[in-house]
C-alpha cells in the first residue's frame, strides 16, 4: 500500500493557490533519506553523494541535498551552470557526460570539477579543449556482455546488458587512457561504471563494486597509476509497485564495505574514497504529480481524463511504467472500476494508467500519481504546446514553498520569431 504523504486536506488548500497539475515533493523524506545514504557509507571516511541533476533539476531540491552534504553529477554545460548557482563546485561536482563539447569541458575545468571521461578519444580531446589534463580524473569502464546477478530457476538474474550501452571503456581502453594520462601529469585516478537501472536488490552494488574493485588493484598494479576514488553511480531502485520490495541502503552500504575490505584493503588501497550518483533513490518516492479529474469517457473502455498528460510525466508513455495512483479522499473505497488514465495529447499512449483499478472517479477528484521526483518533471517537454507546471515543496513544518513557476504561453513564445 502506497500512503501520499501529502493529505487531501492538505491539497484542497495548495490548489486554492496552485492549479493543478503539479509537482510536490517532499522535504522531510528527502532529508531522512539522505541521511540513511550517508549513515550506510560513513565507514568510508571519503564517501559523498553526487545527486543525480538530471533526475530533478531544481535549485530548492538541490540545495536540500546540499544542506545534507551532497555534490552534483552533472552531464551538461546546463547542468553544471545550475550546480554553480547552487554553491556546488570544485570537487563538489562530478562531471560525467559522453559526447562531450569542448565548451562542456572548458566549464568543468573551470569550475574545478571532477571530470569523468567516457571514451578513450576524449583523452586527446579533453587536452586539446581545456589546453592540459587535470591532476586529478575519472574513467568510466564498460565491462561489455550482460550483467548478470544471482541464480534464478532459469539460470541467473539478467540485470542488464552493458554491451549494448553506448556509455564507458573497455578494459584495454581504461588501462591505455591511464597510462597516458600519467604521462601526461595526472596525479590521482578514479573508476566509474554504471551496468544496471532501477535494481531491486540489496546485491546489485556489492557486486558491482566487487568488480570495480578488482578492476581497480589490477588497473594499479598494471599501470603504477594512484587510484583515490571509485564512483560506484547509480542503479539503485524504488518499488514504483506497491508490492515489490524496498531496498535496504544500510544492508546495501555493509555489502559494499564487505566487498571493501576484502578486495581494496589486502592490497593496501584502504585508503581509496567511494562516491555514488543517486537519482531516482534520492528523491522518486517523495515526489507526486498531483492533477484533477476533468472528464469521464464511455466507450469500449471506461476513461478518466485529467488535467495532466505525459508532458508532465512521459515515464508512462514512453516505458510502459507503473506509477501508483491515489484518488484522494478514497484510500478506503474499493478499488472496484477499471479504468485507463488519460491526458489530453493527440498520442494514444499518453496515458498515466491501463485497465487500473481504482476506487469510483468523480469529476473534481484529486489524483495523486506517486513516485515523481526523479525523472518526473525533469524530462517534460511541450508538445501540443502544453506548458510545463508549477514545482512546489512540502516544508517539514508543514507550509508549502513556490520551487519554479508554471510556464506560461509568453514563455512558451518567447523564443519563436514571429516575424521571420
Amino acid at each position: 500500500m502506497k500512503t501520499p504523504f501529502v493529505t487531501q486536506a492538505q491539497l484542497q488548500e495548495i490548489v486554492k493557490h496552485y492549479p493543478t497539475p503539479f509537482h510536490i515533493y517532499d522535504e522531510k523524506g528527502i532529508r531522512e533519506n539522505a541521511r540513511k545514504l550517508k549513515a550506510a557509507f560513513a565507514w568510508n571516511p571519503g564517501y559523498r553523494e553526487y545527486f543525480a541533476v538530471k533526475a530533478t533539476p531544481t535549485p530548492g531540491i538541490l540545495r536540500i541535498l546540499k544542506e545534507e552534504g551532497c555534490g552534483c553529477d552533472c552531464s551538461s554545460l546546463t547542468e553544471l551552470l545550475l550546480s554553480e548557482k547552487i554553491g556546488n563546485v570544485g570537487e563538489k561536482i562530478m562531471f560525467s557526460s559522453n559526447d562531450t563539447t569542448a565548451e562542456e569541458f572548458q566549464k568543468a575545468a573551470e569550475l574545478g570539477a571532477i571530470i569523468n571521461l567516457d571514451d578513450l578519444t576524449l583523452v586527446d580531446y579533453l587536452e586539446k579543449s581545456i589546453g592540459y589534463i587535470p591532476e586529478k580524473v575519472c574513467c568510466r569502464y564498460n565491462p561489455g556482455g550482460t550483467f548478470t546477478l544471482g541464480e534464478t530457476r532459469e539460470g541467473f538474474q539478467v540485470m542488464d546488458n552493458p554491451g549494448d550501452a553506448k556509455y564507458g571503456m573497455t578494459r584495454t581502453q581504461i588501462a591505455e587512457a591511464f597510462k597516458i594520462m600519467k604521462s601526461k601529469g595526472t596525479k590521482e585516478f578514479g573508476i566509474h561504471a554504471f551496468l544496471a537501472s532501477n535494481t531491486l536488490s540489496n546485491e546489485y552494488y556489492p557486486a558491482l563494486a566487487k568488480i570495480l574493485f578488482e578492476l581497480a588493484v589490477d588497473l594499479q598494479k598494471e599501470t603504477g597509476c594512484h587510484i583515490t576514488f571509485i564512483n560506484l553511480s547509480g542503479g539503485i531502485g524504488i518499488p514504483y509497485e506497491p508490492e515489490q520490495p524496498a531496498n535496504d541502503i544500510a544492508v546495501i552500504g555493509e555489502g559494499v564495505r564487505k566487498a571493501y575490505e576484502e578486495v581494496l584493503v589486502p592490497a593496501g588501497m584502504g585508503d581509496v574514497s567511494l562516491c555514488t550518483e543517486l537519482g531516482r533513490f534520492m528523491l522518486a518516492p517523495y515526489g507526486h504529480l498531483v492533477t484533477t479529474a476533468i472528464h469521464e469517457k464511455h466507450i469500449y473502455k471506461e476513461y478518466i481524463g485529467v488535467d495532466a498528460c505525459a508532458c508532465n510525466l512521459m515515464r508512462p508513455a514512453m516505458y510502459g511504467s507503473y506509477h501508483h495512483i491515489t484518488v484522494m479522499g478514497k484510500e478506503d473505497a474499493p478499488c472496484d472500476h477499471k479504468y485507463d488514465v488519460a491526458g489530453s495529447l493527440c498520442e494514444n499512449n499518453d496515458k498515466f494508467a491501463v485497465d487500473r483499478m481504482l476506487p469510483k472517479v468523480d469529476m473534481g477528484d484529486l489524483l495523486v500519481i506517486h513516485d515523481t521526483g526523479a525523472h518526473g518533471f525533469s524530462m517534460g517537454y511541450n508538445y501540443n504546446g502544453k506548458l510545463r507546471s508549477a514545482e512546489l515543496l512540502l516544508c517539514e513544518d508543514g507550509s508549502v514553498k513556490l520551487l519554479r513557476r508554471a510556464e506560461t504561453v509568453d514563455d512558451y513564445f518567447a523564443t519563436m520569431v514571429f516575424d521571420a
